[in-house]
């Protein structure tokens, strides 16, 4: 299952040295916009510390964790939606995402300098939110002129879609979000060809500094208004120190949770990301474990036992006849697949069977 989160924001929050912290790979930085002008694309494994203890179980090999996609999109300016700055190459980067992770600066600097000339974090989510909104506004309005067409010959998909586009332009001509607007399954499902920029699930990333002034640290006002957008909106977030991670990335993980202890970080800011990411786009892991590999497989949460099998193979979906599945925690409480079979914690389940996070199966197929 292929997922791909566009980490974007205005220039010099932070997004790129968050990407190389997020990927340890190099990419142009510079204190100055459009540093990175064509996206660059990462493979970041989820951590799951699951994985290492099912593969001593089993005497694996190798262990393959799931993965997450993130692309580093250039510094977005006001007026993109209009073609300002690098606006329509933005705009379509984001398109090919599945999920927006919103960076947003949280710490001052006089060094580092900010396209608006102040650090305002709300401020900087309405630019970037309201650049999204007008450019599916205009997505909007040009589809409702076509769709017209198709409604009077009686088309009744487009009748669907031609209600849902009434009821979107409005809510996003007021400054909404399209995500925000309560469509049934139905309308989704019609407008999913748009690729609306704001029908996709957003997270706040509030990048802050060591040794800088934090407004989260100090409790300044701009943080308890973006605090209080969050919990009005429904907002998911997280606090992340790029700058510090950025220098991590080359450590031995004993290093840099010795580092972070000195700092009183409780933990890795960047793999709280990428957990927030995958739990935003709604995904849960799965396993299977055998002497060659253990494995993580990806899959939305209240996957069907053949709609989980077919991140593996097709054939696992269309033919399938039934999986054993035992539960990580029964699994690691037993010892071994076999153990977990005498004390009746490895279950046959069949086509109804709703997968649960952390399952090791086994799928037969026909």
């Amino acid at each position: 299952m292929s997922l791909s989160v566009g980490i974007v924001g205005l220039p010099n929050v932070g997004k790129s040295t968050l990407f190389t912290a997020l990927t340890r790979n190099e990419v142009l930085i510079a204190n100055y916009p459009f540093a990175t002008i064509d996206p660059s694309v990462g493979v970041v494994a989820v951590p799951d510390k699951r994985l290492e203890t099912l593969s001593k179980i089993s005497g694996s090999e190798t262990i393959i964790p799931a993965i997450v996609e993130f692309v580093d999109i250039a510094g977005l300016v006001e007026g993109a939606s209009t073609g300002e700055g690098l606006g329509n190459k933005f705009l379509a980067n984001i398109r090919e995402t599945n999920m927006i992770a919103e960076v947003v600066r949280i710490f001052e600097d006089s060094e580092i300098h900010h396209v608006s000339g102040s650090i305002d974090p709300l401020g900087d989510i309405e630019t970037i939110n309201l650049e999204l909104i007008m450019a599916d506004a205009e997505t909007v309005s040009r589809r409702l002129g076509n769709v017209e067409r198709d409604t009077k010959r009686g088309d009744k998909t487009a009748v669907i879609e031609k209600a849902a586009l009434e009821r979107l332009l409005p809510h996003l001509e007021a400054g909404h979000l399209a995500n925000n607007l309560g469509l049934t399954d139905d309308e989704r499902e019609v407008i999913k060809g748009l690729h609306l920029l704001t029908m996709k699930p957003f997270l706040y990333v509030c990048n802050k500094k060591q040794d800088a002034f934090n407004l989260d640290e100090q409790n300044d006002e701009r943080w308890l208004e973006l605090l209080s957008f969050f919990e009005q909106s429904g907002s998911e977030y997280v606090v992340v120190d790029a700058g510090m991670e950025h220098e991590l990335r080359d450590l031995s993980d004993e290093e840099k949770n010795e580092f972070r202890r000195e700092y009183g970080a409780q933990e890795s800011g960047v793999e709280a990301l990428i957990r927030a990411c995958y739990h935003r786009l709604g995904l849960m892991s799965y396993f299977t474990t055998g002497e060659k590999e253990t494995r993580a497989w990806t899959v939305p949460i209240g996957s069907t036992g053949p709609e989980a099998g077919a991140a593996i193979h097709s054939d696992f979906q269309t033919k399938y006849i039934r999986a054993q599945v035992v539960s990580f925690a029964d699994l690691v409480t037993a010892g071994s697949k076999a153990a977990a079979r005498e004390q009746g914690k490895l279950r046959t389940e069949g086509k109804e069977y709703i997968v649960q996070d952390g399952d090791v199966i086994e799928f037969m197929h026909s």
